[in-house]
């Protein structure tokens, strides 16, 4: 079952065509941008035009739909999920996709004018694809394969599905969702109603990836206050919430940070500093696998808060931690079948399974704690979240035929 690179192309080039950056300020409302929903309209209305059934759009902006079953009416209902939104960390906005029919090895000149190029001596990856069509951006904004190129493998394959109906399968359920880059699109997402034994994110990067267990992911604030009086009449008086704050980080565990750790090690991050000698404010992550080491971590903040707050008085420095998402691997456990399942697909498709830990988090992860097994797939991305993002658009054809392969050996269960 081949699915036609020209239509995934095609698909893919009319979703980031619509601006649906999320953002992290706007948090009182959901979608917490317009062109959320400007997109989840036209994709309902796509949704529609294709065939598929019981197609729905709340005030949210979450889009479900049915497939219905044909021929494999005892199977259980598996779902899809994929974000429309596209990360605040870079711009979203006039998307100008650039296609490199075969790449061979070199530089890509992104933007000529600005002499932005994507080198493999930046991204050693790239070599992986000599030979194959990549789609870069131009240099001045995101691509959003992250997650488009989910939503546009999950299409594509209910399209191929409803083109071809002398192949059998289950019910099929899709959801796509808004905010999942600020954290938030699984806060709305109804369980009962999506009515899935079991899902899959569409969300992952590179070819084969297959992943079920994640960060547990706490965010913190950290607030230092401090005590301003005028320099010249300063000493023995003036608290600097500036020098508490680097005391703070410099106390921080020096190789526990993003830039110096990989697979299955935690960190903490410092993403955002602002703030005077009156008061500064401190935006962090916190991440670990593993759970024991993960409630250590936050503790630690407790630890160095009531040190500097015994050091510089009472108050100085408060900790606001709270809880993203938890490691799904301990609930992926009790349902590995869906994981197996998502393999033999794989290999039915000509894809090698990659089975590895996300260092990140899925609304898989989330979702899988409100009582639905959803382990995360591959879009064929990479460098995500910037200018420097890129899609093989194999890899693309790839994640859609796998996507396909999951809906036709789902319709071979029975429900556990």
């Amino acid at each position: 079952m081949e699915i036609s690179m020209d239509v995934l192309v095609k698909r893919f080039k009319d979703y980031v065509s619509f601006d649906s950056q999320s953002s992290e300020e706007n948090d009182q409302v959901c979608p917490s941008t317009p062109g959320q929903m400007v997109l989840a309209k036209h994709l309902a209305e796509e949704l529609k035009a294709l065939g598929l059934e019981e197609v729905t759009l709340d005030n949210h902006g979450y889009i479900m739909a049915t497939l219905p079953a044909s021929g494999c009416e005892g199977a259980p209902v598996v779902g899809f999920i994929a974000h429309m939104d596209t990360s605040p960390d870079a711009s979203g906005a006039d998307i100008k996709p650039q296609v490199v029919e075969n790449y061979d090895g070199g530089d890509i000149v992104l933007n000529k004018e600005q002499d932005i190029r994507l080198s493999p001596k930046d991204f050693p990856s790239l070599l992986k694809y000599k030979g194959q069509p990549i789609m870069t951006t131009d240099g001045t904004t995101l691509l959003g394969a992250d997650d488009k190129a989910g939503v546009t493998a999950i299409v594509s394959a209910v399209e191929y599905l409803l083109q071809h109906p002398e192949i059998k399968h289950g019910k099929i359920r899709l959801c796509f969702t808004p905010d999942e880059e600020t954290g938030r699109s699984a806060d709305r997402f109804d369980v009962k109603a999506f009515g899935a034994d079991f899902a899959y994110t569409v969300d992952g990067d590179e070819l084969g990836s297959l992943e079920y267990e994640n960060f547990n992911a706490a965010n913190a604030a950290i607030t230092f206050k401090g005590r301003s009086v005028h320099t010249g009449d300063a000493k023995g008086k003036m608290i600097n919430a500036n020098t508490v704050a680097c005391e703070w980080q410099q106390m921080l565990p020096a190789g526990e940070r993003p830039e110096y750790t990989e697979g299955y090690e935690g960190f903490y991050h410092v993403h955002k500093v602002s703030g005077d000698v009156e008061k500064v404010t401190m935006m962090m992550l916190i991440r670990d696998h593993d759970k024991a080491k993960f409630a250590r971590r936050k503790l630690y903040l407790e630890e160095l808060a009531a040190l500097l707050n015994k050091k510089y008085g009472e108050g100085t420095v408060t900790v606001d931690c709270k809880d993203m998402y938890l490691n799904m691997r301990e609930k992926m456990e009790e349902a590995m079948y869906v994981v197996e399942l998502a393999e033999k697909a794989m290999e039915s498709a000509g894809v090698k399974p990659v089975v590895k830990p996300i260092r990140g988090g899925t609304d898989g992860a989330r979702l899988s704690f409100m009582g639905l097994p959803c382990p995360n797939l591959f879009t064929g991305g990479t460098n995500f979240h910037g200018r420097f993002e890129y899609l093989p658009l194999l890899s693309l054809q790839k994640a859609a035929e796998t996507v396909l392969a999951i809906m036709t050996e789902a319709g071979k269960l029975r429900k556990h």
